[in-house]
C-alpha cells in the first residue's frame, strides 16, 4: 500500500511538521544544557580541585549513565503514554536540575545535579523517535529527523559559543550574589541562564497532537509485553547490535571531541577559552546544521531510488569523512588550518544522525518504536558518553602523561573510533535490509 505523502497519524502535514519544531526546539535545549560544562574546565578545576579525568566523568559518566539505562522503562512508557506530556515532564526536570547545578559547591553535588539533567533528557529521544516516525511517510523520515536531530548541533553550537562568551565575561574567583539563590561562583551563573528556559519549552511541548499509533490486527496495540521486544531483538540481533555499537562508536568520537576541542585549542595554540569557545560554537551551528539536513536529504534521496540501506550509507559515509578530517586537524602544525579543518569535521559529524534515528524507526514495527529507540540510546549513549570523553582524558592523563599531548590523544581515538564505525556498519548493511523487508512483509 502506498503510504499517504501529505500526512500520517491522523495528522495534517502542517501538524506533523509542528511537532518536529517543538521536538527540534527540545533538543536544542537539552543540546545546550548538556555541552555547557565543556566551556567551563578551567574554572571547575580551579574551584572544585578536579582532575581532568574526574572532569571527563562530568562531561560523560554522570549524565549517560541514568540517560542512558532509565531509556528503558521511559521507552516501555513511550510506548503506552501520552508522549507529548512525556516530552514535558522530561524537559521541565532536565532544566530545573541544570539550574540547580549552579549550586554545586563540591564535586559529589555537580556530579548528582548532571545525573539529574540525564534522568529529564532520557525522555526526549524515545519519545521524539515514536513521534516523528509515526507522523511522516517513509520518503520524508530522514528529513524529518535530520531537522530534529540538527537541535543537537545548534544546541551544542550555542552552548559553547554562549559559554564562551560568558566565561570570558565573567569568569573569576571568589563569588556573587544572586536573589533568594545567594552566594554563588560567577562561572555558575551560567547554569541558571541555560537552565530556566527549559520550561518554556516543556509548555509549548504540551502543545503538539498525539499522532495517532499504527492498528495490529484491527486494533490499536499500546501495550507490547516486554518479552516481545527481547524476542524481536534477538530475531534481528545483528541489525539492532550492529546499528547500536556501529553508531555508537562514532558518536564516541564526537562526544571526545565536543567536550576537549576548546580545551585541545587553549593547551595547544595558545587560545583563549572565550576565542576557542565561539569559534567551536559558530562552526558547529552552521556546518552541524548544514550537514544534519544534507544527511537527512542523502537518505532520502538515496531510499527514493531504492535503497533500503540508505541510512548506513549515509552513516559510513560520515565516518570515512571523520576518518580523514578528524583525524588530521588535531595533529597539523597551524591553528588556523586546524580550525579551517573544522568546518568539514562538523559536516562529516553530523551527517548521519538524522539516517541513524531514521534506520533505528525503520528497523522495529510501530508498537514497539519507544522500546526499540531506548534500547539503541542506551548502547549508544552509554558507551559513546563514557568512552568519548573518558576515553581522551585517560590517554592523556595516563598514556602520554602530559596536558600538551591531548591533541595526540584526539588524534589516536578519532582513528580507531571511525575505523569501528566503518567495519560494523559494513557488516551490518545486508542485516538490515533483511529485516527492513521482513516488517514491510
Amino acid at each position: 500500500m502506498k503510504e499517504n505523502e501529505s500526512s500520517r497519524g491522523g495528522l495534517t502535514l502542517a501538524h506533523a511538521w509542528y511537532a518536529v519544531a517543538i521536538l527540534t526546539l527540545a533538543n536544542v535545549s537539552g543540546s545546550v544544557d548538556r555541552q555547557i560544562l565543556s566551556l567551563l574546565v578551567t574554572p571547575i578545576k580551579r574551584d572544585l580541585h578536579v582532575t581532568d579525568t574526574q572532569l571527563s566523568l562530568l562531561m560523560g559518566l554522570s549524565f549517560v549513565v541514568f540517560y542512558s539505562v532509565l531509556g528503558l522503562p521511559i521507552g516501555r512508557w513511550v510506548d503506552r503514554g501520552r508522549r507529548p506530556l512525556i516530552v514535558a515532564l522530561g524537559a521541565a526536570v532536565w532544566s530545573v536540575l541544570t539550574a540547580a547545578s549552579g549550586l554545586a559547591r563540591t564535586f559529589s553535588q555537580l556530579f548528582a545535579a548532571r545525573v539529574g539533567v540525564g534522568i529529564g533528557e532520557a525522555t526526549l529521544g524515545p519519545a521524539a523517535v515514536s513521534i516523528i516516525a509515526d507522523a511522516f511517510p517513509r520518503r520524508r523520515l530522514g528529513t524529518a529527523m535530520s531537522v530534529y536531530m540538527l537541535g543537537t548541533f545548534f544546541g551544542s553550537g550555542v552552548g559553547y559559543a554562549l559559554g564562551a562568551w560568558i566565561v570570558g565575561a565573567i569568569d573569576a574567583p571568589g563569588f556573587v550574589t544572586l536573589p533568594i539563590v545567594g552566594d554563588v561562583r560567577p562561572w555558575q551563573t551560567i547554569f541558571f541562564i541555560v537552565g530556566l528556559p527549559g520550561v518554556l519549552v516543556a509548555l509549548l511541548a504540551l502543545t503538539m497532537r498525539e499522532p495517532a499509533r499504527p492498528q495490529v490486527h484491527g486494533t490499536t496495540n499500546v501495550s507490547v509485553p516486554l518479552y516481545e521486544v527481547i524476542a524481536y531483538v534477538r530475531a534481528n540481533a545483528r541489525t539492532v547490535i550492529g546499528l547500536s555499537l556501529g553508531f555508537a562508536c562514532s558518536a564516541s568520537v564526537n562526544y571526545g571531541i565536543g567536550a576537549w576541542l576548546a580545551t585541545f585549542f587553549v593547551r595547544t595554540h595558545g587560545w583563549t577559552i572565550q576565542h576557542a569557545g565561539t569559534v567551536q560554537g559558530i562552526l558547529t551551528m552552521i556546518f552541524g546544521v548544514v550537514g544534519t539536513l544534507g544527511g537527512g536529504r542523502l537518505t532520502d534521496y538515496w531510499a527514493a531510488k531504492g535503497s533500503t540501506d540508505a541510512p548506513i550509507r549515509v552513516g559510513i559515509a560520515g565516518a570515512v569523512g571523520m576518518l580523514v578530517f578528524a583525524g588530521l586537524y588535531p595533529i597539523v602544525p597551524s591553528a588556523t588550518v586546524a580550525a579551517a579543518l573544522l568546518i568539514p569535521v562538523n559536516i562529516f559529524a553530523a551527517l548521519p544522525w538524522g539516517a541513524a534515528n531514521a534506520a533505528i524507526a525503520e528497523a522495529m514495527p510501530s508498537r514497539m518504536r519507544g522500546q526499540g529507540s531506548a534500547l539503541y540510546q542506551l548502547v549508544v549513549n552509554l558507551l559513546s558518553g563514557v568512552l568519548g570523553p573518558t576515553a581522551v582524558a585517560l590517554l592523556t592523563d595516563k598514556v602520554f602523561g602530559d596536558e600538551t599531548s591531548l591533541r595526540w590523544s584526539l588524534m589516536v581515538c578519532t582513528v580507531v573510533g571511525m575505523s569501528l564505525t566503518i567495519a560494523l556498519l559494513s557488516w551490518v548493511r545486508p542485516a538490515f535490509r533483511k529485516t527492513v523487508a521482513a516488517r514491510d512483509a
